[in-house]
């Protein structure tokens, strides 16, 4: 069938200031697909969340290419994956579009998450910033009943860091606490194996991403003498195509890959990461990407769909002051679904300025 459609663009703002390694992000800029059965009145939105100056599609002419795809999609009602291959944030809210419109609601899928029935574990995040706001922040998650944290690291003196995973060693046991530290590509290529190293010390589960993405040769050195496990992240964007994907995975040989939808080719690409790692002992979860909380929840839909053991990165749907409301909660280590007796007016919430 074919649809009708429209775009509406949407500016959110951050509680507070989210420091990452490619800047301190204030604001969240956000494209909305809308498609809509004129008929019936039936409509689905899918939201499209490139990262600037990371995501693969965050291009120039990108609002030229996404109301150019919309359009062919809107003729067709068919997702045509080989074209929306290079534009994973598009590719990603054409899926979550059809999804909703499917499912006439935010429940994309019968799972026993969308019942309300079982939560997704997920892990607690520390954003960069100083050493004390740090603390403070681990402090916060630890009493919230987080038992998986996500340290970002690389944005301040990296012995301030080691000074801050060692206090949080020295107050909770490895069984108490599973760590997570992600570099976002902090580290030279010259000291990133003595830093693994020393970071090695404290019982951490994983590093993502120690180096820059694009060194795939230093990668698999670090991959194959660190003492510490590497979890690729920004090494796999832009990695669309199928054989180039095997490439990455038999030359690097990671230990993990972190997949995040709006990155790395939507649901459709994610799958075929998951294939491909499953296939060479590859482990792998999931993440957000700093979408509201519409990609937030398409994403946890998805994910109770998948076979995973290990804690997903999907609990930042409170970064915004002006987010959507959702059906989404977390409670305690868990991200849950609360069943709503009316969800929330996504349309009136993307018209509002």
């Amino acid at each position: 069938m074919s649809y009708s459609i429209q775009i509406k663009k949407k500016l959110l703002h951050f509680k507070q200031p989210a420091g990452t390694s490619r800047g301190i992000y204030t604001t969240r800029k956000l494209w909305f697909i809308i498609i809509k059965d004129d008929e019936t009145g039936n409509f689905g939105v899918g939201e499209c969340a490139p990262l600037p100056a990371l995501s693969c599609d965050d291009i120039p002419q990108y609002e030229e290419i996404l109301y150019k795809l919309t359009k062919e999609f809107a003729g067709t009602g068919v997702l045509d994956h080989s074209a929306l291959k290079d534009y994973p944030s598009i590719h990603f809210a054409m899926e979550m579009a059809l999804l909703h419109f499917r499912a006439g609601g935010l429940k994309f899928w019968n799972t026993p998450f969308s019942r309300g029935e079982e939560g997704i574990t997920i892990n607690g995040l520390i954003w960069m910033g100083s050493f004390d706001e740090m603390y403070s922040r681990i402090e916060e998650k630890l009493k919230d009943g987080f038992h998986c944290v996500k340290l970002k690291i690389g944005a301040i003196d990296f012995e301030k860091e080691i000074e801050l995973i060692r206090f949080i060693r020295s107050h909770f046991s490895e069984k108490q606490i599973e760590l997570r530290v992600d570099a976002n590509g902090a580290f030279s290529t010259e000291d990133a194996l003595e830093k693994l190293t020393r970071l090695s010390k404290f019982s951490i589960h994983s590093i993502e991403q120690p180096i820059k993405a694009g060194n795939w040769q230093m990668m698999a050195e670090l991959c194959q003498n660190s003492p510490l496990p590497i979890a690729l992240d920004e090494e796999l964007i832009g990695v669309n195509d199928k054989e180039k994907k095997i490439e990455l995975l038999e030359t690097i040989k990671p230990q993990y890959i972190i997949l995040k939808p709006s990155l790395h080719g939507g649901l459709y690409g994610c799958e075929e990461w998951i294939h491909l790692a499953k296939e060479r002992e590859v482990g792998f979860w999931a993440t957000s990407a700093l979408e509201s909380n519409i990609g937030l929840n398409a994403i946890a839909q998805w994910c109770a769909t998948i076979s995973h053991t290990l804690p997903q990165g999907l609990g930042t749907g409170l970064l915004f002051t002006d987010n959507i409301d959702s059906p989404l909660y977390i409670n305690h280590d868990s991200l849950c679904y609360n069943n709503m007796e009316s969800e929330p007016d996504i349309i009136k919430w993307l018209q509002y300025e």
